[in-house]
């Protein structure tokens, strides 16, 4: 099998955040970057369990992004993957990455294409559909769990108040959430290896992006908190209805 996994560099968890130029850009001045966890985590991960489980499968990790982000690509190669690929250009939006993608994992034949089910600054789940759209292939979202027989995968999705059990052939489009698989950590001979492993940059495709960013917003910061005293149930009743309006 031939696998493509879509990595994303995003800010640590613990990373405060802040804009510049009149709110239209992610100030980075001290920010620590990371490979998104459920790209990392579980899509990745899962993709080479698969390719060790079957001799002669491949994985290739695709990032869209500056050489500033080849750091983040060399931990993938660190945890296993065979080769990667980078984009050469800013993401600009989330159709914008999945033109990138779609358009290098369509000449490239690739059986199955992994990406976590979100990147934790945006949470936005856009870009998995995006990319099986424009590859005319079936989209699998939220995967936690992933069997492969021949060329037929049975996959575990989590829905609403539970999960469904879906059958696909490859090629197709996953998504990936938590349970998929479990963390690797690279190890040295891996974070060795990965200096020696191929990264290959390529231009992007000319993309007329319909979507404009106009301006970020923090939200509203919280309020006190406000202590009421046991014997006081009728003021948190009160409270609770006219100011946190929740009853």
């Amino acid at each position: 099998m031939k696998l493509l996994v879509c990595v994303s560099k995003t800010p640590d968890t613990t990373t405060k955040i802040s804009f510049t130029a009149g709110n239209t850009e992610f100030n980075t001045d001290g920010v620590q970057f990371i490979m998104n966890p459920y790209d990392e985590w579980y899509a990745l991960v899962r993709a080479l369990e698969l390719s060790e489980a079957n001799p002669g499968s491949t994985v290739t990790i695709i990032n869209v992004g500056t050489a500033a982000n080849d750091t983040v690509i060399r931990k993938g190669l660190a945890i296993g993957a065979d080769e990667a690929v980078r984009v050469d250009a800013e993401p600009q939006s989330a159709y914008f990455v999945a033109r990138q993608i779609a358009e290098y994992a369509r000449s490239q034949n690739f059986d199955a294409v992994f990406l976590g089910k979100e990147t934790i600054d945006y949470n936005g789940s856009e870009v998995g559909a995006m990319v099986a759209e424009m590859l005319e292939l079936p989209f699998i979202s939220y995967a936690s769990k992933l069997e492969m027989n021949g060329t037929k995968a049975t996959i575990r999705r989590d829905i609403e108040g539970g999960a469904e059990i879906q059958e696909v052939e490859l090629p197709f489009v996953l998504s990936a959430a938590k349970d998929l698989a479990e963390q690797r950590i690279p190890n040295m001979r891996g974070i060795m290896m990965a200096k020696r492993k191929p990264l290959q940059v390529v231009q992007p495709v000319s993309v007329d992006d319909p979507v404009k960013l106009v301006e970020y917003e923090l939200p509203a910061e919280k309020s006190a908190v406000k202590l009421v005293e046991p014997d006081q149930m009728d003021e948190l009743v009160r409270l609770l209805h006219e100011e946190a309006k929740v009853i």
